[in-house]
């Protein structure tokens, strides 16, 4: 236990590791049509917006259980 957790008097959850990745450009392969490497990176984009989605949901939830928003 932490100095910090001792005066809190509250032990978080780890964050997941999910949420912790970062997510990769796709990659850029000589002679495909950019359309498709566009498409790819528009991918990578969703699953980067989709995790900070869950980033927040995971913070609201522990501000909802132990009253820390300010």
């Amino acid at each position: 236990m932490t100095k910090g957790q001792a005066a809190a008097g509250v032990t978080l959850p780890p964050l997941p590791d999910d949420l912790r990745r970062q997510e990769a450009h796709a990659p850029v392969v000589e002679g495909q049509p950019v359309i498709s490497i566009l498409a790819r990176e528009r991918q990578a984009l969703d699953r980067a917006n989709a995790r900070q989605g869950r980033t927040i949901q995971f913070y609201d939830d522990l501000t909802r259980k132990y009253g820390t928003r300010r």
